[in-house]
């Protein structure tokens, strides 16, 4: 019970100061890994009220593909954290104070400035084109669920670091960085929710579920507002704060991205608008004016300022379509199976990162993106998921009898395999009945010719 009541309290940043302060890096826990099965936990119970009283709506494919985008970025920080670590350490060489690790003054400072770093940090991927390019797909969901929380860039962690520079040369010792970092994200979980309302006077200093509806929106008036993460404070001092249009006719939020991309596609969501980016600026006829198309804002055109013409923006409304398309029962149960091995592989992958051999890594990996692109496949209806399925199973089929034990408790390895093996039996049938309908197709073609 009591590590229940921790790992909730993490969810709130209500925490222990003493047992959040640590003296080297290698000590801060993985918080956000910690944190999974409460992430499941709260996921559940709010489908389940969402179920019961009826508001909001719950779509398997757009969560299996959040889902599925948090799997990714929790396995990208094995190779970009180091990196992060690395130049804050360089940095803190030449700060000009030095604090105390145990000190209550340095905790309180690392929460405060880390929160106010992640404001500008967060406003500065939103305002910079090639920024917007990582940070887009944490926005491409068009529901406002829970799940929407987990649908993180792996890439985005490559501009983070200079946002925290400045928090090295204060002398903000990089533990203290390290746990605020991730208890920081961590509060942000909770206000990816349709289900609370407004909480009174806690809405002028903390960033809630209502302010960050907004953030989420693609309406005109959502756009570049309330970037706080868990104070709200910031946005009103800057200028970016924007409250909540409740019980307004014609103001309902309408989430998404403006140009709202039509599939479930994991890498695809992952990478799609950097071609938009080049695109945009190999297509300048000055080399200033391409180098704005990289760092000036995502609506900038020659001429515009440097956000680009608000006027010129589309007016997004909640009436549009949700993208997507009827997917058998079957199918759905499928998908989420072979999510939850996916779910089972990556924790392997992150808790023995230290022990496991690159190859065996690099497999596992392998494994849990083609699965993404199947789920992906799954849900966007693609003609090629069976084919692209049966390769898969049948691949790791093999790897996972024949040259390495994937999974260290037997019962569970077996029923593991058990699973790949009616996947093969069942994606061999399939393929086999599309190829003798298309076969069957392709001689009426040429019996009428």
């Amino acid at each position: 019970m009591s590590s229940a009541l921790r790992q909730l309290g993490l969810m709130w940043y209500v925490v222990d100061r003493n047992s959040t302060t640590f003296e080297t890096p290698e000590e801060v826990p993985n918080y956000i890994n910690e944190a999974i099965p409460m992430f499941t936990i709260l996921l559940l119970l709010e489908f389940g009220v969402m179920f019961l009283t009826g508001h909001g709506r719950v779509r398997m494919g757009d969560v299996l593909t959040s889902s599925g985008h948090g799997l990714l970025f929790d396995i990208s920080k094995l190779v970009i954290h180091s990196g992060e670590l690395s130049l804050y350490q360089w940095m803190y060489q030449y700060r000009v104070l030095d604090l105390d690790w145990r000190s209550a003054v340095t905790w309180w400072m690392a929460a405060l400035f880390s929160d106010l770093a992640y404001y500008w940090y967060h406003r500065a991927i939103h305002e910079v084109n090639i920024g917007w390019a990582a940070h887009q797909v944490h926005h491409s969901s068009q529901d406002y669920n829970l799940s929407t929380a987990l649908r993180q860039s792996v890439i985005e962690d490559f501009f983070v670091p200079p946002a925290y520079i400045p928090l090295a040369l204060l002398g903000i010792p990089l533990p203290a960085i390290i746990v605020h970092i991730q208890l920081n994200l961590l509060y942000q979980f909770w206000i990816h929710t349709e289900l609370v309302g407004t909480l009174g006077p806690l809405e002028w200093v903390f960033n809630t579920p209502s302010h960050h509806r907004v953030h989420h929106g693609a309406n005109k008036w959502c756009l570049d507002r309330n970037y706080g993460g868990v104070l709200i404070i910031w946005d009103r001092i800057f200028g970016t704060f924007e409250a909540e249009r409740r019980n307004q006719p014609g103001e309902e939020i309408a989430y998404g991205l403006v140009g709202q991309p039509q599939t479930y596609n994991t890498l695809y969501l992952q990478l799609f608008y950097y071609q938009a980016v080049f695109t945009k600026a190999f297509s300048m006829s000055t080399w200033g004016d391409f180098f704005r198309a990289l760092f000036y804002g995502p609506g900038w055109t020659p001429g515009s300022p440097r956000l680009g013409d608000p006027t010129t923006f589309p007016d997004v409304k909640a009436s549009r379509p949700l993208y997507g398309s009827e997917v058998p029962l079957w199918q759905q149960v499928y998908a989420t199976t072979h999510y939850f091995i996916c779910l089972i592989l990556q924790q392997i992958l992150v808790t023995n990162s230290q022990v496991l051999s690159w190859e065996v890594m690099m497999c596992h990996l392998a494994f849990i993106v083609v699965t993404l692109g199947v789920i992906g496949g799954i849900y966007d209806q693609r003609w090629w998921w069976v084919w692209l399925d049966l390769v898969r199973c049948i691949t790791f089929l093999v790897y996972w009898t024949h040259v390495v034990t994937v999974i260290p408790w037997p019962l569970l390895d077996s029923l593991m395999a058990s699973i790949l093996v009616a996947s093969v039996l069942l994606q061999t049938s399939r393929a086999f009945t599309h190829l003798c309908t298309s076969l069957t197709t392709h001689k009426k073609i040429i019996k009428k010719d």
